[in-house]
């Protein structure tokens, strides 16, 4: 059985990470890979949790991260994936080279969905839907449809090129009349 995250220990350090812990962990990632996250405070020298350590890398000091504000090609994509993929914000990000998944999900719940109610777009109380082909037949399998919809060019984007070879998705469309 694992240890808690966080243990009842007085010498666990909480809160605002200093520019201290930030490069203590910089330098040990470096240096060693990002290995096993359990072990990792210990090893680097630092009073946090494994998981605080993972979140404060992947969230914010990967060299590869993009920083400043959204591009309107950015906002454009994420809409468009929203809106074929839910809430899915470690696939959409995987289409946006640099930023994360929770970076994604904070724009979209602060900037981008009160943009899309305000203009009249996306309504609170209604689920999300697919646009269907107008001579679709009832329970017909959403990846036996023409080509027009199974590689759809939807959203500007290929559906296989956006869920990736790796992902394995069940898109069974059925229609109730």
């Amino acid at each position: 059985m694992r240890k808690p995250c966080r243990e009842k220990m007085t010498e666990m350090t909480k809160g605002a990470w200093s520019i201290e812990e930030d490069k203590k962990l910089i330098d040990y990632i470096q240096k060693h890979g990002e290995g096993c996250w359990n072990s990792l405070p210990k090893a680097a020298g630092l009073r946090r949790c494994g998981k605080s350590c993972r979140l404060r890398w992947i969230n914010y000091l990967r060299p590869d991260l993009k920083r400043g504000s959204f591009g309107e090609d950015e906002e454009d994509l994420i809409i468009r994936l929203h809106t074929l993929l839910g809430n899915r914000w470690s696939l959409i990000a995987g289409r946006l080279p640099g930023r994360t998944d929770n970076e994604i999900k904070n724009y979209w719940n602060s900037h981008l969905k009160k943009k899309l109610l305000n203009m009249s777009t996306l309504h609170p109380n209604k689920p999300r839907e697919i646009n269907r082909p107008p001579n679709n037949k009832l329970g017909k399998d959403f990846n036996d449809m023409d080509d027009e919809v199974s590689s759809a060019d939807y959203a500007g984007i290929g559906v296989s090129s956006c869920l990736g070879p790796e992902l394995n998705l069940d898109l069974t469309l059925s229609i109730i009349s």
